[in-house]
C-alpha cells in the first residue's frame, strides 16, 4: 500500500512539472510580435472582404470597457492592453459543472495555431492548452460570457465572438484563408474563417 502511494505521488510530481513545463515553454506572445505579419491598415483597406470587426462589441463591450478597434497595429500598447484586459478574465473566472462542460464544447472548437499550434486553445478537460495572450483572450472572453450571458450568446455565437478577436489577432493569415474559402464556394462567417472546422484548407 505504502508502494503504490509513493507512486501515486510522484506519478502526480511528474505530471504537475510536465504541465508546468509545457505552459512555460510556450512562448508569450502579443500583437506586438505578430505585428509584422498583419495588414496594414486594419481599418478595411486591405479587407475586401469587410471582415474586420470595428467598434464596441454588442453587451459585454462596454461592460469590460474593449473595443474591436483597439486592437491594431497603429497603436501596439493599446493593443496588448486590450489583449491582456480580455486574457486577464482566464484567471479570474473559474467554471464547474455545466458551464466547465459548455466552455469545453466551444472552446475545443478554435485553436491559434498561427503561433503556437496547439490542436486548441485548451486541452479536453478545460485546462489551457496555449501560453500566448491571444489564447488567454479568447479563454477569458469564452468563460465571461458563459458566466455572465449565458441566455444571451449561444454556443456559436461566443464561437463567432472568439473568431472576430481571432480575425483581429491574425488579420493577414485569415484574410488569406479568406481568399480560399471563397474559392471553395464556402460561406464567409467568422466560424468557418477562425474556428477549427476548415483549420489547414
Amino acid at each position: 500500500m505504502k508502494k503504490i502511494l509513493i507512486l501515486l505521488i510522484i506519478t502526480t510530481l511528474f505530471m504537475v512539472a510536465f504541465n508546468w513545463f509545457q505552459m512555460n515553454s510556450v512562448k508569450e506572445i502579443s500583437i506586438a510580435d505578430v505585428a509584422s505579419n498583419t495588414v496594414s491598415d486594419t481599418s478595411g483597406a486591405g479587407d475586401s472582404f469587410g471582415l474586420i470587426p470595428k467598434g464596441m462589441p454588442n453587451i459585454y463591450g462596454n461592460e469590460l470597457g474593449v473595443s474591436f478597434d483597439d486592437v491594431s497595429p497603429a497603436n501596439l500598447q493599446k493593443a496588448d492592453s486590450t489583449i491582456k484586459k480580455l486574457g486577464v478574465l482566464d484567471q479570474q473566472i473559474n467554471l464547474k459543472g455545466g458551464e466547465l462542460k459548455r466552455y469545453i464544447g466551444i472552446t475545443s472548437k478554435i485553436s491559434c495555431e498561427y503561433c503556437c499550434g496547439a490542436d486548441s486553445i485548451i486541452f479536453g478537460d478545460g485546462r489551457p492548452a496555449c501560453g500566448c495572450q491571444h489564447s488567454f483572450a479568447m479563454r477569458g472572453l469564452a468563460k465571461y460570457l458563459i458566466k455572465n450571458h449565458a441566455n444571451e450568446y449561444t454556443d456559436d455565437q461566443i464561437l463567432e465572438e472568439l473568431g472576430k478577436w481571432k480575425m483581429l489577432f491574425f488579420p493577414s493569415q485569415l484574410l488569406e484563408k479568406a481568399k480560399v474559402l471563397q474559392s471553395k464556394g464556402i460561406e464567409l462567417n467568422y466560424i468557418n474563417l477562425a474556428s477549427n472546422k476548415y483549420r489547414g484548407l
